[in-house]
């Protein structure tokens, strides 16, 4: 098994990529761009990248806490 990139909330980059969004939540890369193309969801679309704010994810998931997607 393969070491985790991301241990905590303290090492995730300011912004996250969707491959590293992939890594840190420990879902597929298809699964990654359904979610950020879900509504509520807290990623930036900038020209062709899509970006995740690392303080807007940690509050996302800290709202969606059981909450069965």
């Amino acid at each position: 098994m393969k070491d985790a990139k991301f241990k905590n909330y303290d090492g995730l980059p300011l912004m996250l990529s969707v491959p590293d969004l992939t890594e840190a939540l420990g879902i597929s890369r298809a699964r990654a761009y359904e979610l950020v193309k879900s509504e509520g969801f807290p990623a930036l679309h900038i020209g062709n990248r899509i970006l995740v704010p690392k303080e807007e994810l940690i509050a996302w998931i800290k709202d969606n806490i059981g909450r069965a997607n």
